[in-house]
């Protein structure tokens, strides 16, 4: 276990649980994640860097596709808000290299490669938050908005109080609200019904989409897609954000809610059992290394006798 600022990673034979803290300095994103099961068929990479004011940075890289929390937010998180990211004392730093050694060690030889499917966990509905021009709800199934006759604009009260299926989406688009013009959008699929007051159409209002969607921060699985080019004030399948509307540590989590709820309404090929990568014998030099190296920060007061055992025995029995 490794106890850093915000954090605490506790690492299993399959896994690392990430619980963030709920001190005033958390970021509120991390605090409402509170905690997450990252598997190691997720991560691409691990590394360890020096930080700010005697601190070292461990971090995992996780792989393209794996989180729908990142998918969502296209690369648009603030480095204090990584959810994968653990800063340290310095005078930890040995630790921390054992088990940046111990992470790498349990990478598979498709940790290079995009995930097919997301290996980590969204937040779970339902959830709700208040945009500026109206309030956002997720059930599971069905999004709706209900707009709010102080923001909205006379486009979105025309079209009145809006509720999609989730199996009528192809993705998200979601905007952060500390950059300008933050919003939730809802990308259609190309083939819906006809009325969207009900949860059937998107409507006849949606061009397909074009190339440079993905890298506009909208996340989209699979193609064909439509999405709607109308400005996102002008669009009954977006909100807006706006100052103490939509903050990150909600309409983030709820963007990733609905794209995994989304991705998994969709079809996809069958994805063989994973290959576990430590299910073979290691090699014998390698865990004699390991052994001593934990020996050293048994000796060294950073690991307990408890820890120590444990993890002793599991390396012994991976001979």
């Amino acid at each position: 276990m490794l106890a850093g600022i915000h954090a605490t990673w506790e690492f299993d034979a399959d896994s690392v649980l990430i619980r963030f803290e709920r001190g005033i300095r958390t970021p509120k994103l991390l605090q409402s994640l509170r905690e997450r099961r990252i598997p190691h068929a997720a991560l691409s990479s691990v590394t360890l860097t020096p930080g700010k004011r005697d601190t070292v940075v461990l971090r995992v890289v996780p792989r393209p596709g794996a989180d729908p929390l990142l998918e969502a937010a296209a690369g648009q998180l603030k480095e204090g808000c990584d959810p994968y990211r653990l800063v340290l004392p310095a005078d930890r730093e040995l630790l921390a290299e054992y088990y940046a050694d111990e992470l790498r060690s349990c990478l598979g030889p498709a940790s290079d490669e995009p995930a097919d499917r997301f290996l980590v966990a969204a937040p779970e509905a339902p959830m709700q938050f208040k945009a500026y021009d109206g309030r956002a709800a997720f059930d599971g199934e069905r999004i709706s908005f209900r707009w709010f006759w102080t923001g909205a604009s006379s486009a979105k009260w025309k079209a009145g109080d809006q509720t999609y299926r989730v199996s009528e989406l192809a993705g998200i688009e979601w905007r952060s609200p500390e950059g300008l013009d933050g919003y939730l959008r809802l990308v259609p699929r190309a083939a819906v019904p006809a009325d969207h007051r009900t949860g059937g159409s998107l409507g006849d209002l949606h061009r397909p989409v074009s190339p440079g969607l993905e890298a506009a921060g909208i996340a989209v699985d699979g193609a064909p897609a439509t999405v709607n080019r109308a400005p996102a004030d002008q669009d009954p399948a977006a909100v807006l954000f706006g100052l103490g509307y939509g903050p990150v540590h909600e309409s983030l989590p709820f963007a990733a809610a609905v794209l995994e709820s989304v991705r998994s309404t969709q079809s996809a090929p069958a994805v063989p059992a994973p290959v576990l990568v430590n299910a073979g014998r290691r090699d014998p030099a390698d865990i004699a290394e390991r052994i001593h190296h934990l020996g050293e920060l048994h000796q060294a007061g950073l690991v307990t006798d408890d820890e120590y055992s444990a993890k002793k025995a599991q390396l012994l029995a991976e001979l």
